[in-house]
């Protein structure tokens, strides 16, 4: 009997529209399969359960990012960024990163600045009493305050948000989303070549800081460029995404919400951690195995390609109780929606100052969120969020 013959396999193909909608009785299948499955209309090995995924996200040795999306033409054109690449190098880019996504550089650069635009954006949409959570908020918020810190020239900027959802796409499998994606990068970086010269970076940015720090030596000259990509992709779209779902489950949980409300401080942080718990902003990332490795007894043959599932894993019942309700109390702070290990997410500071300053602004002015109307479900290979969420607000007195 061969190996095939015998290893749990699956036809669920994860990246129809109708799985992307709703994956998540998709995810239970393949949990329920085992810890690991082969994917046939991915022609790759799915981890779907917490434990197999966090294990392999701390073994880079065998789960290299040198494998991150589902196409060879994909990984070709990552090889030398930091989310496709593997220690030592990786420790080099990371570095590079790290310069401008510190706690002290974010407290030094960006705190103020966020607190000031969450308040102003927040109080102008629940003004108006009734509004879309998305654009006019989740969207809006993030990129005002992001590209302003960056100090990206105002040429391009409106193409940012669509080129960030592309390199999203472009990790997935050979779809049309996936062709799209591809071509987004490829505009996205001739945009950061082009357009995003050192002169053209606003004096006194967090861009231009780090570009002087690339001429005075302190890190690799010719990594800055990289920096201005991972603060697009690292300030966007998990805030956006937390954001917009936050406000859904708020809205569909109103006594979750008034839990926020009695003590912001020490619940908007535990709120976070849920809202990306259930409603994780990045659903996988792939990875390709180094050696013949074995998974819940399943042989991973040299080569293979591996889908670690965050979205599956941060809903497995083995890891938590009652996994399909939000539950705010739960402050689940070992969540993989970052990911773990030398890939964890650079870019969560930024993300957790700027979700913070959002709904705690919210939080004080807003007894009661409405949906109004349908929500509509933005639909990307690897990124779960919403397109449109038309709400109405009952304000504080």
């Amino acid at each position: 009997m061969t190996q095939e013959s015998t290893r749990p396999s699956s036809g669920v193909d994860l990246f129809s529209d109708e799985a992307l909608m709703d994956p998540y009785p998709r995810y239970e299948q393949l949990r329920e399969a085992g810890g690991a499955v082969h994917l046939d209309a991915a022609g790759a090995f799915a981890l779907p359960r917490y434990a197999e995924v966090r294990s392999a996200l701390a073994d880079w040795q065998t789960f290299s990012s040198r494998g991150i999306g589902l196409t060879e033409e994909r990984n070709e054109a990552m090889v030398g960024t930091i989310l496709a690449s593997d220690p030592p190098e990786h420790d080099a880019l990371r570095k590079t990163i790290d310069y401008g996504l510190s706690p002290r550089i974010l407290r030094q650069e960006a705190e103020a600045t966020i607190k000031q635009r969450s308040e102003e954006i927040v109080e102008d949409a629940v003004a108006r009493g009734s509004f879309d959570a998305v654009k006019d908020l989740a969207q809006a918020f993030p990129l005002s305050v992001v590209l302003d810190l960056i100090g990206l020239p105002q040429e391009g900027r409106d193409r940012v948000l669509d080129w960030a959802d592309g390199a999203f796409n472009s990790f997935g499998p050979e779809n049309e989303r996936m062709r799209s994606g591809a071509t987004s990068v490829e505009n996205l970086w001739g945009y950061l070549y082009t357009s995003v010269t050192p002169d053209r970076l606003a004096p006194g940015s967090m861009g231009r800081k780090v570009y002087e720090a690339s001429e005075r030596g302190e890190i690799p000259p010719e990594t800055w460029i990289v920096q201005m990509a991972a603060f697009i992709t690292a300030g966007l779209d998990t805030t956006i995404n937390a954001i917009g779902s936050g406000i859904w489950l708020f809205a569909t949980h109103p006594d979750q919400w008034d839990l926020v409300r009695e003590d912001p401080e020490r619940m908007i942080p535990m709120a976070f951690n849920e809202i990306l718990r259930i409603e994780s902003p990045v659903q996988f990332f792939g990875r390709r195995v180094t050696r013949d490795h074995e998974v819940d007894g399943v042989p991973l043959p040299e080569g293979s390609r591996v889908l670690l599932m965050y979205g599956s894993a941060n809903r497995d019942g083995r890891k938590w109780e009652d996994p399909e309700r939000f539950d705010v109390l739960r402050n689940p702070v070992d969540h993989l929606a970052f990911g773990h290990g030398v890939h964890k997410c650079a870019g969560q500071g930024l993300a957790r100052m700027e979700f913070a300053a959002v709904f705690d602004r919210l939080a004080r002015t807003v007894r009661r969120f409405e949906i109004d109307g349908e929500p509509e479900r933005h639909l990307n290979n690897v990124v779960r969020g919403l397109s449109s969420l038309p709400v109405s607000v009952q304000r504080t007195t």
